[in-house]
């Protein structure tokens, strides 16, 4: 089990083969990228982020990214390709920039980096949209912030989820506010020309055709700065392509490998 700044982080491995080291979104836990997993084949470890799933609470102290990519980083036995959703490709991001050596190829699947897009409308349009949720977060009303968050970036309706997937949303729903500053302003420069033009992998950009428009942004800001990165398109799919076109997804994998190897 990795310790990440004293964090017991639960990871699973299945398969054997190539590894890969998978993240999940905000919120989720390790079980939302089995599918994906398994689809592609190999060997792959997965971990549920701080605070998620079977992983030790956040402590409210450690800066939540630098935690994640802490986990990430200790789940590489050696250079792997690592796979990320939202938060968690930010996440993978991060690691392939400070710590090249554990990467050697890249799938960033809706990556929630703000930052990136900064100068555009997009981003100023997610910023607006985003401000319901930072009331209600300063007022206390978590449960209202849950409801919210899950509006603006799941598939799923509120009034759909049982009262248990609610809960588990509202209980870690200070997450997305730790986590917010890392991808809001990047204070570490992770997305900054300098840094991401001498990312030297193959990095596969994923994203869902009816996603946030704030995420096409990020997206063409990324590619434009990372060498090798490109870019793809799932037709009909929201932010939770890496849930719900599980078959897509392993198909573009597939393909960029093939091209790469």
């Amino acid at each position: 089990m990795p310790d990440a700044f004293g964090h017991a982080i639960h990871s699973v491995t299945v398969g054997s083969g190539e590894p890969t080291v998978m993240l999940h979104c905000m919120l989720a836990r390790h079980q939302a990228m089995l599918p994906l997993a398994k689809a592609l084949g190999g060997q792959a470890t997965l971990l549920d982020l701080p605070g998620h799933g079977r992983s030790a609470d956040w402590d409210g102290k450690s800066e939540y990214q630098s935690l994640t990519v802490e986990a990430a980083r200790q789940s590489c036995t050696g250079p792997a390709h690592i796979i990320g959703h939202s938060f968690g490709a930010t996440a993978a991001l991060r690691l392939a920039v400070e710590s090249p050596e554990c990467v050697s190829r890249l799938t960033l699947i809706e990556p929630v980096f703000f930052a990136a897009a900064k100068g555009t409308a997009a981003f100023a349009a997610h910023m607006k949209a985003f401000r319901p949720f930072v009331a209600a977060m300063l007022m206390g009303d978590e449960a209202r912030a849950a409801e919210i968050f899950n509006a603006q970036w799941s598939d799923s309706e509120w009034t759909a989820l049982s009262d248990r997937q609610k809960d588990y949303l509202i209980q870690r729903i200070h997450l997305v506010v730790a986590g917010g500053a890392a991808i809001e302003e990047d204070a570490d420069g992770v997305t900054s020309t300098a840094r991401l033009g001498a990312l030297n992998i193959p990095v596969t950009l994923i994203r869902g055709g009816q996603t946030q428009p704030v995420i096409k942004a990020i997206h063409d800001a990324l590619v434009a700065r990372i060498p090798r990165a490109t870019d793809h398109v799932v037709a009909n799919a929201g932010h939770m392509v890496a849930l719900t076109h599980v078959a897509q997804i392993a198909q573009i994998i597939r393909s960029a490998d093939q091209e790469t190897g």
